[in-house]
Protein backbone atom coordinates (compact mmCIF):
# COMPACT_ATOMS: atom_id res chain seq x y z
CA UNK A 1 0.00 0.00 0.00
CA UNK A 2 2.95 2.28 0.58
CA UNK A 3 3.97 1.76 -3.04
CA UNK A 4 0.67 3.27 -4.14
CA UNK A 5 0.75 6.11 -1.61
CA UNK A 6 3.90 7.94 -2.67
CA UNK A 7 7.07 7.68 -4.70
CA UNK A 8 9.47 8.17 -1.79
CA UNK A 9 9.06 4.60 -0.57
CA UNK A 10 9.47 3.30 -4.12
CA UNK A 11 12.65 5.33 -4.64
CA UNK A 12 14.12 4.12 -1.34
CA UNK A 13 13.38 0.50 -2.26
CA UNK A 14 15.09 0.87 -5.62
CA UNK A 15 18.00 2.67 -4.00
CA UNK A 16 18.51 -0.05 -1.37
CA UNK A 17 17.97 -3.12 -3.54
CA UNK A 18 19.69 -2.07 -6.72
CA UNK A 19 23.37 -1.23 -6.58
CA UNK A 20 23.86 -1.73 -10.32
CA UNK A 21 21.73 -0.43 -13.17
CA UNK A 22 20.50 -3.92 -14.12
CA UNK A 23 19.44 -4.66 -10.51
CA UNK A 24 17.67 -1.30 -10.34
CA UNK A 25 15.75 -2.11 -13.53
CA UNK A 26 14.68 -5.48 -12.12
CA UNK A 27 13.66 -3.84 -8.85
CA UNK A 28 11.62 -1.23 -10.73
CA UNK A 29 9.84 -3.96 -12.70
CA UNK A 30 9.01 -5.92 -9.54
CA UNK A 31 7.82 -2.81 -7.69
CA UNK A 32 5.67 -1.79 -10.67
CA UNK A 33 4.10 -5.27 -10.84
CA UNK A 34 3.32 -5.20 -7.15
CA UNK A 35 1.83 -1.71 -7.43
CA UNK A 36 -0.39 -2.74 -10.34
CA UNK A 37 -1.61 -5.84 -8.53
CA UNK A 38 -2.36 -3.92 -5.33
CA UNK A 39 -4.31 -1.35 -7.37
CA UNK A 40 -6.36 -4.17 -8.92
CA UNK A 41 -6.88 -5.65 -5.44
CA UNK A 42 -8.26 -2.33 -4.17
CA UNK A 43 -10.53 -2.05 -7.20
CA UNK A 44 -11.96 -5.51 -6.51
CA UNK A 45 -12.50 -4.57 -2.85
CA UNK A 46 -14.36 -1.44 -3.91
CA UNK A 47 -16.42 -3.31 -6.52
CA UNK A 48 -17.51 -6.05 -4.14
CA UNK A 49 -18.39 -3.53 -1.43
CA UNK A 50 -20.53 -1.51 -3.82
CA UNK A 51 -22.22 -4.68 -5.06
CA UNK A 52 -22.96 -5.82 -1.50
CA UNK A 53 -24.36 -2.37 -0.70
CA UNK A 54 -26.68 -2.33 -3.71
CA UNK A 55 -27.91 -5.93 -3.39
CA UNK A 56 -28.42 -5.64 0.37
CA UNK A 57 -30.23 -2.32 0.02
CA UNK A 58 -32.55 -3.73 -2.63
CA UNK A 59 -33.22 -6.90 -0.63
CA UNK A 60 -34.02 -4.91 2.51
CA UNK A 61 -36.26 -2.56 0.52
CA UNK A 62 -38.08 -5.60 -0.90
CA UNK A 63 -38.54 -6.94 2.64
CA UNK A 64 -40.07 -3.60 3.66
CA UNK A 65 -37.38 -2.35 6.02
CA UNK A 66 -37.31 1.41 6.56
CA UNK A 67 -33.96 3.08 5.80
CA UNK A 68 -33.01 0.18 3.54
CA UNK A 69 -30.62 2.42 1.59
CA UNK A 70 -28.78 3.39 4.78
CA UNK A 71 -28.38 -0.24 5.81
CA UNK A 72 -27.29 -1.17 2.30
CA UNK A 73 -24.57 1.48 2.39
CA UNK A 74 -23.55 0.41 5.91
CA UNK A 75 -23.29 -3.20 4.78
CA UNK A 76 -21.11 -2.18 1.83
CA UNK A 77 -18.78 -0.11 3.98
CA UNK A 78 -18.55 -2.65 6.79
CA UNK A 79 -18.08 -5.48 4.28
CA UNK A 80 -14.43 -4.45 4.00
CA UNK A 81 -13.93 -5.55 7.62
CA UNK A 82 -13.58 -9.33 7.41
CA UNK A 83 -15.89 -11.36 9.65
CA UNK A 84 -16.79 -8.56 12.04
CA UNK A 85 -18.26 -6.13 9.49
CA UNK A 86 -21.01 -8.47 8.28
CA UNK A 87 -21.69 -9.59 11.86
CA UNK A 88 -22.12 -5.98 13.00
CA UNK A 89 -24.57 -5.31 10.16
CA UNK A 90 -26.44 -8.56 10.82
CA UNK A 91 -26.80 -7.82 14.54
CA UNK A 92 -27.86 -4.23 13.86
CA UNK A 93 -30.39 -5.32 11.27
CA UNK A 94 -31.82 -7.96 13.60
CA UNK A 95 -32.45 -5.32 16.26
CA UNK A 96 -33.84 -2.74 13.84
CA UNK A 97 -36.08 -5.27 12.09
CA UNK A 98 -37.41 -6.53 15.41
CA UNK A 99 -38.19 -2.96 16.51
CA UNK A 100 -39.88 -2.18 13.18
CA UNK A 101 -41.82 -5.40 12.57
CA UNK A 102 -42.20 -6.66 16.14
CA UNK A 103 -41.82 -10.31 15.21
CA UNK A 104 -38.85 -12.61 15.61
CA UNK A 105 -39.35 -14.41 12.27
CA UNK A 106 -39.24 -11.12 10.34
CA UNK A 107 -36.16 -9.97 12.28
CA UNK A 108 -34.44 -13.25 11.47
CA UNK A 109 -35.46 -13.00 7.82
CA UNK A 110 -33.98 -9.50 7.48
CA UNK A 111 -30.76 -10.37 9.32
CA UNK A 112 -30.45 -13.70 7.53
CA UNK A 113 -30.86 -12.06 4.14
CA UNK A 114 -28.02 -9.63 4.82
CA UNK A 115 -25.83 -12.41 6.19
CA UNK A 116 -26.59 -14.62 3.19
CA UNK A 117 -25.60 -11.85 0.75
CA UNK A 118 -22.25 -11.18 2.45
CA UNK A 119 -21.58 -14.90 2.84
CA UNK A 120 -22.17 -15.62 -0.85
CA UNK A 121 -20.03 -12.65 -1.79
CA UNK A 122 -17.21 -13.78 0.51
CA UNK A 123 -17.27 -17.41 -0.57
CA UNK A 124 -17.76 -17.10 -4.31
CA UNK A 125 -17.51 -13.59 -5.76
CA UNK A 126 -14.47 -12.20 -3.95
CA UNK A 127 -12.17 -15.22 -4.41
CA UNK A 128 -13.08 -15.37 -8.11
CA UNK A 129 -12.51 -11.67 -8.70
CA UNK A 130 -9.34 -11.64 -6.61
CA UNK A 131 -8.01 -14.57 -8.57
CA UNK A 132 -8.59 -12.72 -11.82
CA UNK A 133 -7.27 -9.40 -10.55
CA UNK A 134 -4.12 -10.97 -9.14
CA UNK A 135 -3.89 -13.37 -12.08
CA UNK A 136 -3.73 -16.19 -9.58
CA UNK A 137 -5.63 -19.44 -9.32
CA UNK A 138 -8.97 -18.93 -7.55
CA UNK A 139 -8.42 -22.01 -5.40
CA UNK A 140 -5.00 -20.64 -4.38
CA UNK A 141 -6.61 -17.35 -3.34
CA UNK A 142 -9.28 -19.16 -1.35
CA UNK A 143 -6.73 -21.47 0.29
CA UNK A 144 -4.46 -18.53 1.05
CA UNK A 145 -7.32 -16.64 2.69
CA UNK A 146 -8.11 -19.65 4.86
CA UNK A 147 -4.47 -20.23 5.79
CA UNK A 148 -3.62 -16.62 6.63
CA UNK A 149 -6.88 -16.08 8.53
CA UNK A 150 -6.09 -19.20 10.57
CA UNK A 151 -2.51 -18.07 11.20
CA UNK A 152 -3.03 -14.36 11.89
CA UNK A 153 -6.79 -13.98 12.31
CA UNK A 154 -8.17 -10.59 11.30
CA UNK A 155 -4.84 -9.24 10.03
CA UNK A 156 -4.22 -12.38 8.02
CA UNK A 157 -7.49 -11.90 6.15
CA UNK A 158 -6.65 -8.29 5.40
CA UNK A 159 -3.12 -9.01 4.24
CA UNK A 160 -3.48 -12.46 2.63
CA UNK A 161 -4.12 -11.44 -0.96
CA UNK A 162 -1.62 -8.55 -1.05
CA UNK A 163 1.08 -10.81 0.41
CA UNK A 164 0.34 -13.57 -2.10
CA UNK A 165 0.44 -11.05 -4.95
CA UNK A 166 3.78 -9.72 -3.77
CA UNK A 167 5.25 -13.21 -3.51
CA UNK A 168 3.92 -14.03 -6.98
CA UNK A 169 5.40 -10.85 -8.45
Amino acid sequence: FLLLANDLFKRKLIENFGDTLSKKKITVQIVDQISAQIARFLLVQLTTSVLVAVVTGLALWWLGLRQAAFWGIASGILNSIPYFGPLIVTAGLAMIAFMQFGTLPMALAVAGTALLITTLEGWFLTPGLMGRAAQMNQVAVFAGLIFWSWLWGFWGVLLAVPMMMMVKA
